[in-house]
């Protein structure tokens, strides 16, 4: 049995505001069959505190960075868990990364070092009777993990996973001595960020393997389109960067066991849902396919894009319900476009059980991201016969097979893809969706193909297995 130590910000269910929870949440129980014991560190945070009300203490720090702090050990929502009970660094109202009104904490970096901290701290002592053979980081918050083990001089393997390279966790030079970071970090070759010090590259500099969550991804990453300044250290990396597709839970996302819908079988009852969701929703049916987006509301996730594009849509008869919250400005345009079309309907927030009914309901999910690491929610539209629209880009390239005409005519097709990521581009991505769902026998097989394609943690498990025994030495 390999024991493994996942540090990470988040993981559903008990704190999630991306992809980067389920992800956490879900690897554990896939790591099972393959012979892999991965328990999960996460911050305090209140929900978080509130579902480790009955677990040991396993070690204290009198301070650490700013206060006491005590790492509790027990099982909660299925999972091993650590939590890192730091009250001055973690029991505030807000979410794990912004407080109530949208900003960054303004102490971050030792927020997320303390988490790190206590990392390696597991990683070269073990806690409550257990020490894992291989410490996993996941993204800037658990980045400065492969440092402190390196500065206690422990030579334990390191995996450090990002997610998405578009945040860095950048701090002042100055912050390092007060996180007790070692000054022999700082320079180009290590955590040095154009004179500032990266947590993120902390990670990519100084952990054994470097994965990414889809191999086109971490080919992309490669490249000054998509390596947002870090490009030169992944091509440094070379051999030592692997790209490994994410999965997703499949029982949480089934939609024949679904608590958030009746079950169904499309096509048959797949109309069933989207009637049920129209209804919801207060939109008027169409001839053309009802369109869903759950997604963050940013630049990256292209929803701009879809502004531009979704007159074309409306006038072929389409609908388009959308799920989620970001920047301000977003929200007021959706909200614009929601008032201004009677086809459209925007909900602002999230909503975990709407999320369910919008992917089972809809003939089609829309995924215009300029850039996406892995995406899942593609993963559960394949899953619910929802066929995906998608930017040819990172992980959305690596899961949905085009509906071109030699995949038609092999019958294999499970979405559409374009590029370029533009609204022209999508717009006619569009109008191939609109084309496709006119033929109703040839859009049926699309669905079924979809429910057919693997999209969970199966093959991707063995090959962190795999990873994981790799770095270990041979007995």
């Amino acid at each position: 049995m390999i024991r493994v130590l996942s540090v990470a910000s988040e993981c559903a269910p008990l704190v999630k505001t991306g992809g980067l929870a389920d992800v956490v949440g879900a690897l554990p129980a896939a790591l099972t069959t393959q012979g892999v014991d991965m328990r999960v560190l996460l911050p305090g945070y209140p929900a978080v505190r509130a579902a480790a009300a009955d677990f040991d203490c396993v070690f204290e720090m009198p301070d650490l960075f700013g206060g006491p702090a005590r790492l509790l050990a027990g099982q909660a929502a299925g999972l091993q868990l650590f939590v890192l009970a730091a009250p001055h660094l973690y029991d505030r109202d807000g979410g794990p990364y912004l407080d109530a009104n949208g900003q960054d904490w303004a102490d971050n970096d030792a927020r997320f070092a303390a988490l790190s901290w206590m990392g390696a701290q597991i990683g070269a002592e073990g806690a409550g009777g257990w020490q894992p053979d291989v410490v996993h980081a996941h993204d800037w918050q658990a980045g400065l993990t492969p440092v402190y083990l390196k500065a206690r001089g422990v030579d334990l393997p390191t995996v450090m996973t990002v997610h998405n390279i578009a945040f860095h966790g950048v701090m002042p030079a100055e912050r390092m001595a007060d996180l007790a970071l070692p000054d022999w970090a700082f320079h180009p070759d290590g955590m040095e960020y154009y004179g500032q010090a990266s947590a993120l590259k902390a990670g990519l500099m100084y952990a054994w393997k470097v994965t990414t969550v889809s191999p086109t991804y971490a080919r992309e990453l490669t490249t000054p389109e998509f390596g947002e300044g870090l490009d030169g250290v992944i091509r440094a990396r070379g051999a030592d960067v692997t790209g490994i597709l994410n999965g997703i839970d499949e029982a949480a996302w089934n939609p024949a066991a679904d608590p958030n819908i009746a079950a169904f079988k499309v096509p048959r009852g797949k109309v069933k849902t989207r009637r049920a969701l129209l209804d919801e929703l207060g939109l008027p049916e169409g001839d053309g396919p009802l369109c869903v987006v759950v997604s963050r509301m940013t630049a990256q996730k292209g929803l701009d894009l879809l502004l531009e594009a979704l007159p074309g849509l409306l006038a072929r008869g389409g609908r388009l319900a959308l799920l989620g919250s970001g920047e301000p400005a977003l929200e007021e345009a959706w909200r614009a476009a929601d008032a201004r079309h009677e086809g459209v309907a925007v909900r602002i927030g999230y909503d975990e059980a709407m999320s369910h009914r919008l992917i089972a309901g809809g003939d089609a999910i829309l995924v215009p991201s300029r850039f996406e690491p892995c995406g899942l929610t593609q993963l559960y539209g394949l899953r619910y016969g929802t066929v995906p629209v998608v930017a040819r880009t990172g992980g959305l390239a690596d899961t949905v097979i085009d509906a071109n005409p030699a995949a038609l005519a092999a019958g294999v097709a499970t979405g559409i893809q374009f590029a370029p990521v533009t609204a022209g581009a999508l717009a006619m991505a569009l109008d191939r969706l609109c084309d496709l769902h006119a033929q109703p026998t040839l859009f049926a097989r699309m669905q079924r193909n979809g429910m057919r394609a693997p999209v969970g943690w199966g093959d991707s498990a063995a090959v962190y297995a795999a990873l994981y025994a790799g770095m270990l030495p041979e007995t």
